[in-house]
Parts: C-alpha cells; sequence; structure tokens
C-alpha cells in the first residue's frame, strides 16, 4: 500500500499543499490559497494607519489557508487521508507574533486590535533598522562572539530587534505577551498542542547555536533592563533538531485538516533552506538560489568559517551534520511586480492583452530580444534593502543611464541583471571566505518559468546553472522532512539524506554561459561594484537622507 506525505508551504502572499508519494517524490496534487489580507502595508484592517517600512499579517489567515488547502489537495489527489503518515510545514521566516499562554494570536483579542505591535510582523517589514544598529554596536563594543556567525551584522529582519522594537515602543503590548514565537513554530503548535521550536528559525534569526544558546542575558540587558531575560519570559531554551518529530496531529489538528488524529508533524522548517533536500543537495560545494519575490542563496560546509554578510552560519541548520550557510537578496521578484504595478504604459499593455501574455512575459519577449549593454542602463538591487555583504535595510534601489529614450523593456532588463550582480556579489564572498562553490543550482517560479531571467544569471556568473526537477520545491522539501518525522517504521525515511536522495532531484534544464555576454557583464559587474560601494559603505550615505525626508 503506497504511503503518502503532505507538504505545506507558507508563502509570503500565499500557502500550498503538496501531496507526494513517499517512495519516489512523485507529486500527486497540489493546492493554493491567496491570503485575503495578502501584506498590511498601509493600515490595519480596521483602518488604522501604518507608518513607513510596516509589513503586517493576519494570523487567521495562516489558519483559514491551512485548512482548505490541505482538504482539496488531499481531495484531488484521490488518495486515502488513513495513507497520510507525515505532515512538513515550511513558513517565510523572520515571521513573528505574540501570542498569549493558549498561543492565541494578541491582534485578534479586542483590547490589542489597534496596536500595530500586537499583528505579525512580516520579512518585509523594516522599521526596526535603528535597534539592529544598536545590537550591533553594543555586540562589537562587548567583543559578543555570536556576531560572527552573522557576517558581522545584526539584520533589523531578525527576532531580537523585533521583540526590542515592541518592548520599547509597546511596552504595555510587551508585557501582555505570554510567548512571542516564529509563525512556523505557532502553526506547529496550533496543529499538535506543543511547543516546539526549530533549530532553523532560532539558529539563523534569534542568534542560537548548538555550542553557546542564546547570547547572554547580560548583553540583552546591555540593550534595555526589561531585556534581561527575555530568552526565559518570552521565548524558550528547549529546541529541536531538524526532521525530528514535533508530535502528532491532535483533536484540533485533525478537525483542521480533515486527516486522522496521530499523524506525524515535522519541527517547522525555513522556506529556502527545506528546498536543499527538494533539489538532492545534501552535501557541501554545492550552491542552491531559491528565486522567488526575495532570493535566498544556501550553501553547506563541513567546517565552520567566517563569511561577510552572510544571514546565519548555523551547525546541523539545513542539514545534520553540516554547517548551513545562508545569504540573500530582499528584493527580486519584488522589484518587477513594483516596475509591472507602476510603470507599465497602457500601449504595452493593449499589446500584452493582443498577444495574449500578462505583463512579466510580454516584457520578458521585449527584453530577450536585447543584449547586455545594450539598454546603457545599470541597477542597483536594494528595493527592498540589502541584507547580503551590506546588511543594511536603509540602503534603497537605484537606475543609473536612463534617458528620454529608455524603454520600459530595457529597465525591466536592467532590473533582473543588478540582482544577478549581487548575487555574484554573494558567491565572491562565499569563496574569499574560503567555501569553494564547485556547483549552482536554482529553484522557485523564477527559475522554473523565466529562461531569460536565469541566461542572464549564467551568463553574469559565468557558470552552469541547474534547475530543480519540482516547481515546488519548498512544499516538496517539507514533504520529505514530513517522510522523515514519520520514520522508516511507519513507512516513511529515518534520515534527511535519504529521503532527499529518493524523493528529491534536478531536471535536465541547465543554463550554459554565453562566451560574449560573460565578456560584456564582466565589464558591467566591475561598475557595478564600484555603485555598490560607494552607495553602500558610507562614501555616499544619500539614499540614508533621502530616507530621512520621506520619513
Amino acid at each position: 500500500m503506497a504511503k503518502y506525505v503532505i507538504g505545506i508551504d507558507f508563502g509570503t502572499l500565499s500557502v500550498r499543499a503538496l501531496i507526494v508519494n513517499v517512495k519516489d517524490g512523485s507529486e500527486l496534487a497540489a493546492a493554493v490559497y491567496d491570503y485575503p489580507h495578502a501584506v498590511m502595508a498601509e493600515s490595519l484592517p480596521n483602518g488604522h494607519a501604518l507608518p513607513p517600512d510596516w509589513a503586517l499579517q493576519h494570523p487567521q489567515d495562516y489558519l483559514d489557508g491551512l485548512s482548505k488547502v490541505v482538504r482539496q489537495a488531499v481531495a484531488d489527489s484521490g488518495i486515502n487521508a488513513e495513507d497520510v503518515i507525515g505532515i512538513g510545514i515550511d513558513f517565510t521566516t523572520n515571521t513573528y507574533l505574540p501570542v498569549d499562554e493558549r498561543y492565541e494570536p494578541l491582534c485578534l483579542k479586542p483590547e490589542w486590535q489597534d496596536n500595530p505591535h500586537a499583528w505579525v510582523k512580516l520579512w518585509k517589514h523594516h522599521g526596526t533598522q535603528n535597534y539592529a544598529e544598536q545590537m550591533e554596536k553594543k555586540a562589537i563594543e562587548r567583543g559578543e562572539k555570536f556576531l560572527k556567525r552573522y557576517g558581522g551584522k545584526v539584520s533589523p529582519a531578525w527576532m531580537f530587534p523585533r521583540l526590542l522594537e515592541t518592548l520599547v515602543e509597546a511596552p504595555d503590548l510587551y508585557d501582555a505577551t505570554a510567548k512571542f514565537i516564529e509563525a512556523g513554530d505557532w502553526i506547529v503548535s496550533q496543529l499538535t498542542g506543543q511547543e516546539k521550536r526549530s533549530l532553523g528559525m532560532a539558529g539563523y534569526k534569534a542568534f542560537w547555536s548548538k555550542k553557546d544558546g542564546y547570547p547572554s542575558d547580560t548583553y540583552l540587558k546591555s540593550l534595555n533592563p526589561k531585556f534581561e531575560h527575555v530568552i526565559d519570559e518570552k521565548l524558550s531554551r528547549d529546541i529541536y533538531p531538524l526532521g525530528t518529530k514535533a508530535g502528532e496531529l491532535n483533536a484540533r489538528g485533525a478537525a483542521m485538516t480533515g486527516l486522522p488524529e496521530g499523524v506525524a508533524v515535522a519541527v517547522a522548517n525555513m522556506d529556502a533552506h527545506v528546498s536543499l533536500p527538494a533539489v538532492g543537495l545534501t552535501d557541501s560545494g554545492n550552491l542552491l538560489i531559491i528565486l522567488g519575490t526575495s532570493a535566498c542563496h544556501i550553501m553547506l560546509g563541513a567546517v565552520e568559517k567566517e563569511v561577510p554578510g552572510v544571514g546565519g552560519i548555523v551547525e546541523d541548520g539545513v542539514i545534520p551534520g553540516t554547517y548551513g550557510y545562508e545569504s540573500g537578496q530582499n528584493c527580486v521578484g519584488d522589484s518587477l511586480k513594483w516596475f509591472v504595478d507602476n510603470c507599465f504604459p497602457a500601449a504595452y499593455a493593449e499589446a500584452a492583452k493582443k498577444a495574449g501574455l500578462d505583463e512579466n512575459r510580454y516584457l520578458t519577449s521585449l527584453a530577450e530580444q536585447l543584449k547586455p549593454g545594450q539598454s546603457g542602463l545599470l541597477a542597483l538591487d536594494w528595493w527592498n534593502g540589502n541584507r547580503s555583504i551590506l546588511c543594511d535595510y536603509d540602503l534603497t534601489g537605484m537606475i543609473l543611464g536612463l534617458t528620454i529614450a529608455s524603454k520600459p523593456e530595457e529597465i525591466y532588463r536592467a532590473l533582473i541583471e543588478a540582482t544577478a550582480y549581487g548575487t555574484r556579489r554573494i558567491v565572491e564572498s562565499f569563496e574569499e571566505s574560503g567555501l569553494p562553490v564547485d556547483r549552482v543550482f536554482a529553484c522557485g517560479g523564477i527559475a522554473k518559468k523565466n529562461a531569460m531571467f536565469m541566461q542572464i544569471y549564467s551568463d553574469v556568473l559565468n557558470r552552469d546553472i541547474r534547475i530543480a526537477r519540482s516547481s515546488q520545491t519548498p512544499a516538496l522539501g517539507s514533504a520529505i522532512f514530513g517522510a522523515v518525522a514519520a520514520g522508516a517504521g511507519a513507512g516513511g525515511y529515518d534520515s534527511i539524506e535519504t529521503a532527499a536522495h529518493a524523493m528529491g532531484g534536478t531536471s535536465d534544464t541547465v543554463y550554459h554561459p554565453i562566451p560574449e555576454n560573460v565578456r560584456i557583464y564582466n565589464e558591467l559587474y566591475s561598475e557595478y561594484l564600484i555603485l555598490h560601494d560607494y552607495f553602500g559603505r558610507g562614501e555616499n550615505n544619500v539614499m540614508k537622507r533621502l530616507r530621512k525626508y520621506r520619513d
């Protein structure tokens, strides 16, 4: 009798469930639910206005979506729910919410619904840059050793700057909060009735390590006296390895999903990291680029190295027995969406309609006719700030070389090229730090759908790029962890490596660099580096000054 697992992928705008055959990773059915509240960047549901750089979400969207997608995917697959042995969950990280003693979100309580700090803070929430800078400065002054695992930087997206923000700006809500918890860990608690905090999320987003645990209470006290015991009062020191079983579906979880009680639920994972086993990667030397709204760059290493600008170096943080290195870019698909939403002329819209293409495909059809450098444009990829080498969320996007003759497709291509240059800077940082990148892989919607995009990346990096087999890599990766949580005795697997090799893999699609394009992009990349350092390393802080005028 065949056995199945369900991978549930919580993205920025939607949640997806994927039904997967445990034996070979074949995908039977998928269902998607778009969050009704999407990203709340301008106001709360009641119309309460939000400050600049805020990005919130509604936790009920997660629960409603979870229920709908699991039920629909199971129904569409035609399988018997009794044959589901495991569930894996991944979530966009840096997504936090305050809850009460029963793990009920504070934002759903009448007394807190007008307070923005009571809602889920999404990874895009960047109102914490000053708190991150304060934490970074204090860590440097004190010689805190945790900082070296994060490229010497503190990101405003991470947990502690967010908690410090709440403590300072909403102390009454901070006091009323029983727990601050990552949304992925919260979903697991809703399904199993147990709080099992993920090693991956704690390691990459909350400064936790196997050797040292969290930062010291004395360091936290130096930031604010009331912050001294935040770990014991508002978090938890109990951290659980990836691939382990967080618990089993209880009565509430079964009612929510339509599955029987007792199904194994894996410890939550990170949406980008979980893609690595879905591509069949479990050893060092391979770089996986996950391309979507943003981009994440994941590598495994056998040893720990200091790498400038990494988003974290965590032992067992991706695959047990290795060090997982993460870097990334805040804005890839997001910059293209911004352009389409705001800069797509009526004449182009009419032409796209006649051609039967959406905006992105129409612009791609025009941009792919251009040669490297033909537009005369060069852009910086910081439209949501920089979270790699510079780790500065006050940096902004830029396009250089615009004239009255510049066309939309030229700008569109320049934005794509900018993200490729940013990726190359990340790759060079890995290699300069003693982590050779032997092979490059890519996954995500962009990698599967946009050949021009991937050819540009291959040319800019001057490397072959192999594409994942699945178009649902996070969901497939989560399903793999669900199979490991179930264990071989239930029809799953006893190790992530075994499950990844049986269920993951790549497609036959490989992009090869074009020598003439490589030559031109090498020259353009040199120009990018000049702008990168000029605007990003303090020689000209005009971007930060402009933000102050705006605010």
